[in-house]
């Protein structure tokens, strides 16, 4: 028999718990810095090494963070469900917690990419410096989507989430587009579980479980109800 397909959408509500600031906290910044002055084309055009500076230190906090009981548990999933994990954060976190099945929309900074083709990565031993170069003469950026540009795994993203059977969404204030679309495509008979500290507007959305807590209690939660049926 074959496993039922299990789609979870995370934010950063799931990495804040592990210790990865996200730019939506109260102040409206990212660990200090204006979103547009680190994670725009324009900010990389006007000052790359402002930009490049910025990502290696983020990567350096993913580095040293550990994923958290809610990485973990999702993990443990695997046993029983078929565990497709689409994820709006950058870190690695899901990966080293064991997921097999990670889609990552808005790019990984333990990678980095040809500044003329976002398809050419590479991994990122220590950090990008001014200067390296990709094989095609381009200098190196960080493998992610910065705002203000385009989502290329939204298209393969769109058919795993219509064939999801059970559907959880945790740590997201659905507020980021394209992504917080996604769950327009998971059908309405499917089950939907929402797991946030502050659960969103999902009001319009069918069969919703709202389960009002922070992503490790609630994927802990989870877990135990989804074995018990």
């Amino acid at each position: 028999m074959s496993k039922q397909k299990l789609v979870v959408l995370t934010g950063a509500g799931i990495s804040a718990e592990s210790g990865l600031r996200t730019f939506r906290d109260s102040d409206g910044l990212w660990e200090g810095y204006n979103i547009e002055d680190v994670a725009t084309p324009r900010a990389w055009h006007r000052d790359p090494q402002l930009v490049l500076d910025f990502y290696n230190m983020r990567r350096r906090d993913v580095v040293v963070a550990q994923p958290n009981a809610a990485h973990m548990a999702l993990a443990a999933l695997q046993d029983h469900f078929d565990v497709h994990i689409i994820t709006q954060n950058i870190d690695d976190l899901h990966e080293r917690a064991g997921s097999k099945k990670v889609m990552h929309l808005h790019g990984e900074i333990i990678k980095m990419r040809s500044e003329k083709n976002p398809f050419q990565f590479y991994p990122i031993n220590g950090d990008i410096k001014l200067g390296d170069k990709a094989n095609d003469g381009s200098q190196y950026r960080p493998h992610v989507v910065w705002f203000e540009e385009p989502v290329p795994m939204i298209e393969q993203a769109i058919p795993i989430m219509y064939e999801a059977d059970i559907f959880v969404l945790i740590g997201t204030s659905l507020a980021v587009y394209p992504a917080a679309g996604l769950v327009d495509y998971i059908r309405p008979e499917v089950k939907k579980y929402v797991i946030d500290k502050v659960i969103p507007s999902v009001s319009h959305y069918k069969n919703v479980v709202p389960i009002e807590k922070p992503a490790t209690e609630g994927v802990l939660d989870l877990f135990r109800f989804l074995l018990s049926q």
